[in-house]
């Protein structure tokens, strides 16, 4: 057996396509959704994700602010231009990049911005609003999962889906996307004593741990989905994922790839965030 790929590009592209389209409808109503881009200091890899955000945003007909400021800007200065931004109507999304510099609590950060304006979904109020169910704004990684599965007609209900990782921007919120769409959820991590014996059973394993061939071939039930979020370097200094790549295709009936899966659809569900809160703020 061989994998089908799951193409996170194609897939990415299809979607992007709809958000221009409901741009162009908001456009013509007198809204053009707006996305403020916030960075702080000068973390080389921030700044490549940064400006891929910018453009995806100009390229789908968006209005997109990038705001600079150097290392030392203090937290009250961040909080405080935050604080302006989700004053100003202009702008429907708000997105602080991440890591911030040491002194900054990115965490008061985060609940500063609006919830109305958190297309990164990483608010209490967002991850509340996802435990219980009520609208509001998903994480866009996970996000972007659900959206790859959907594109392959596989409906997680009443499937056991396995999450190898628990962070609070993919592992949890994923699995409480799964667990919405009627999955057995089995969320594993560091401390889980036997990861291949919980895989082995899985029709679906989300891999999001951020380590090299965390899941192998003999690890795989056959046919089952595998999504890799993972995003690492081989020895050679090629990016790869957590999934050892080579074997598990062989076993799966679907994978996505390493580059070229997950990672453009993270940054396609920001700006469907970005056009829905736009959409929302202008009813």
């Amino acid at each position: 057996m061989s994998a089908q790929l799951i193409d996170g590009n194609a897939l990415s592209k299809q979607l992007r396509a709809e958000v221009s389209a409901r741009a162009a409808a908001l456009r013509a109503r007198g809204t053009t959704p707006g996305l403020a881009v916030i960075l702080v200091g000068d973390n080389p890899a921030s700044q490549v994700y940064v400006r891929n955000k910018v453009k995806a945003c100009h390229d789908s007909g968006l209005h997109s602010v990038l705001e600079q400021y150097p290392a030392t800007m203090s937290e009250a200065e961040l909080l405080a231009r935050i604080e302006a931004l989700n004053a100003d109507a202009a702008i429907h999304g708000i997105l602080v990049q991440l890591p911030l510099p040491a002194h900054i609590d990115a965490h008061k950060v985060i609940e500063t911005i609006s919830p109305a304006k958190d297309v990164d979904g990483f608010h209490v109020a967002s991850a509340g609003a996802l435990v219980v169910g009520q609208p509001g704004f998903k994480p866009c990684t996970p996000y972007g999962c659900m959206k790859m599965l959907e594109s392959i007609g596989c409906d997680p209900k009443g499937k056991h889906a396995v999450v190898i990782g628990r962070s609070n921007i993919v592992g949890k919120p994923m699995a409480l996307m799964l667990l919405a769409a009627s999955a057995t959820v089995t969320v594993c991590h560091s401390a889980t004593p036997d990861l291949g014996a919980m895989t082995r059973q899985a029709d679906i394993v989300v891999a999001a741990v951020g380590k090299r061939n965390v899941l192998t071939a003999e690890m795989v039930k056959p046919g089952a989905v595998v999504i890799d979020v993972g995003m690492n370097r081989d020895d050679a200094g090629k990016l790869c994922g957590d999934v050892d790549f080579a074997g598990v295709s062989k076993v799966a009936g679907w994978i996505t790839p390493v580059p070229g899966g997950v990672g453009p659809m993270t940054i396609t569900m920001l700006l469907v965030n970005t056009i829905e809160a736009a959409e929302r703020a202008a009813t």
